[in-house]
């Protein structure tokens, strides 16, 4: 198949990981627990499996993770992709209300609704709720899918279905007592 121009044409134009969750000032917090998937290691190639619902199963990759610190009373989970060319990075899961004993979530539990008591979506991509899987423009080149996990020493109240600034405002004034990090990449040549 050849090459898409608009692809090969935006392969300098990145959002940039500098304004992801993870980056912001009010989100930090230790790296004291750890993130992984039996789907793909850190830093390696999503399976196509997990791509996005146009050409594929809209799936999403199983997690685990590792004892979160003491106190943990909920964990949020975001999914951003920050090598869009136009705008701010895509968001491609906003989760609320994981428990933090589960250790982790298996196969499509991020699907809307989840089949995991508790779980909570936020607004993704044009107000859509649950997992988005990767669809990167063809051709741009690899797209970073950065989950990042955040504990919370008290679960977040906010309404049914909030938008990503509410959760990461919510994040902010609250008592987060640790994070973890788990990068994927995904690429249609």
């Amino acid at each position: 198949m050849p090459a898409n121009p608009l692809g090969v044409a935006l392969r300098n134009r990145r959002a940039g990981q500098h304004l992801l969750a993870w980056a912001s000032a009010g989100l930090r917090a230790p790296e004291n627990f750890t993130l992984t998937s039996p789907a793909f290691e850190h830093g390696a190639p999503i399976p196509d499996r997990y791509r996005g619902r146009i050409f594929g199963a809209n799936i999403s990759p199983a997690l685990a993770w590792t004892q979160p610190p003491p106190g943990t009373a909920e964990l949020v989970l975001l999914v951003q992709d920050p090598d869009v060319p136009i705008g701010k990075p895509a968001t491609h899961a906003l989760v609320l209300g994981i428990d933090p004993a589960l250790g982790s979530l298996s196969d499509n539990a991020l699907v809307h609704p989840s089949p995991v008591p508790g779980i909570r979506h936020g607004k993704g991509p044009l107000g859509r709720r649950g997992w988005a899987g990767p669809l990167p423009v063809r051709s741009h080149g690899p797209h970073a899918y950065i989950f990042q996990l955040f504990a919370l020493a008290k679960p977040l109240d906010l309404p049914e279905s909030p938008s990503l600034a509410q959760v990461t405002t919510a994040l902010a004034a609250a008592e987060l007592l640790g994070r973890a990090r788990l990068d994927g990449t995904y690429e249609i040549p």
